[in-house]
């Protein structure tokens, strides 16, 4: 009976480890990206930017981009919704809206391949523009008079 017992206890454990050694294995990563990171320095309030990052596909089956969310509404990403193929490359066009002055920092992710995430980052400082399209005269009201 102990010997049973001990056996049942032992294919039991070896199961487990076998069942944590298939489920840690996570999915080869497929997509590559050239820069995960951009700065757009100083914009002018008002003014909105956009900057394209690229993506390759590494793997050896087509890779579909799932979603892309931003984690605001004042970013604006678009993406291919076609699938890219093994090798190839895409954009993904990333929009920001500089409405509000000061410094941001905002991230993207990319959600791909059945729920792999990567994540971008857009960065800078909106800096306040001039009121009127061109300085204020002095001398224009002395020629008015």
């Amino acid at each position: 009976m102990k010997k049973m017992l001990l056996l049942v206890c032992l294919a039991a454990f070896a199961f487990t480890t076998q069942a944590q050694t298939a489920t840690d294995t996570k999915p080869a990563e497929t997509l590559q990206l050239k820069e995960t990171a951009y700065n757009f320095g100083k914009i002018q309030q008002g003014r909105p930017v956009t900057h394209n990052f690229e993506i390759v596909n590494t793997g050896k089956e087509p890779m579909m981009l799932e979603n892309v969310q931003a984690s605001c509404g004042c970013t604006t990403p678009e993406w291919t919704k076609d699938a890219i193929q093994p090798g190839a490359s895409s954009t993904i066009k990333v929009g920001y809206n500089a409405a509000n002055e000061g410094p941001f920092n905002k991230t993207i992710t990319i959600q791909y391949n059945n729920q792999q995430t990567k994540v971008l980052t857009i960065l800078g400082t909106v800096y306040k523009g001039p009121t009127t399209s061109a300085p204020v005269n002095a001398s224009l009201s002395l020629l008015k008079n």
